[in-house]
């Protein structure tokens, strides 16, 4: 795309995105992330009912009189979009392609973010991580996000989950929201997945068109991998064929998704046709 192009898109999905999450979204996200814990404010005298745990010992034995810690809690949040952007990505047969949809749902998100004081972060990867933004505060810095999204270069080679794991356990070491985009079409070691897990809080979201699910009737056809260049021959007038296919793929994601949450991780599968605000929102909800 011509810089113009980008900026026009850009500008469109902010447009597109703002109404969503100034309306819903951004409430849910500042009640259902509320911070990474509690951090020293203030030492005060004892007042009955004080949680005997907060009292400082130093203090009291210098004055003889209980004093308390009072902490507050710790409101900034870190979220990192991790971004598959292999050449699947790159595809779509509906409304827009799946990068473009995980652009619109990352701005949401970022908006939701920069509105309550919260960086935002990017990963983008595929056979290895591609790129990394540095998490910052404020709507320039999601719009900058949005626009790498757009303009990346969408690699033919099969996308490597563990290696944007890896690489966020070796960098972030505070504990960040992490959403993960990516269709799912290659494997991973849940072993990652699981310590990844136990650092972060971790949502998966597949995003996926219609027809990664199910192929229509249009005789002999040649298809291609577009991460591996592979190619074969399928006859999709073969009612049994297109069944096959559709269970398989069915199979993987609920094998996919129980992975997930046995690593206590969260996952979402989202169409490109659907409204994501609603999964968002259910999400934080819960």
């Amino acid at each position: 795309m011509q810089i113009k192009d980008i900026v026009k898109k850009v500008k469109q999905i902010e447009i597109r995105t703002r109404k969503k999450t100034e309306a819903s979204l951004m409430g849910q996200y500042h009640s259902a992330f509320k911070g990474q814990g509690m951090t020293f404010s203030e030492v005060r005298q004892y007042q009955f009912g004080d949680d005997t745990r907060r009292i400082d010992w130093n203090k009291t034995a210098r004055f003889r009189e209980p004093f308390v810690k009072v902490m507050e809690e710790e409101r900034e949040l870190t979220m990192m979009l991790v971004v598959d952007v292999s050449a699947s990505m790159d595809y779509g047969t509906k409304n827009q392609l799946k990068r473009e949809y995980v652009a619109e749902i990352c701005a949401s998100l970022g908006f939701s973010a920069a509105g309550n004081n919260d960086k935002v972060g990017l990963i983008l990867y595929a056979d290895k991580v591609l790129k990394v933004v540095p998490p910052q505060k404020g709507r320039k810095h999601v719009l900058s996000i949005i626009s790498n999204i757009l303009t990346a270069d969408y690699v033919p080679a099969e996308s490597d989950l563990n290696a944007a794991f890896n690489y966020m356990m070796s960098v972030f070491k505070r504990k960040s929201l992490v959403f993960v985009f990516s269709d799912f079409e290659d494997d991973f070691d849940q072993k990652i997945l699981n310590v990844t897990a136990r650092k972060h809080q971790v949502l998966g979201l597949r995003v996926f068109d219609e027809k990664d699910m199910e192929i229509p009737d249009v005789g002999y056809a040649l298809f291609r991998d577009a991460e591996t260049g592979k190619q074969v021959w399928a006859n999709t007038s073969s009612a049994r064929w297109r069944y096959e296919f559709a269970e398989q793929q069915k199979q993987k994601m609920r094998h996919i998704k129980e992975e997930f949450e046995n690593s206590s991780a969260h996952f979402l599968d989202i169409k490109t046709s659907d409204d994501y605000s609603k999964f968002l929102y259910q999400y934080f909800r819960k």
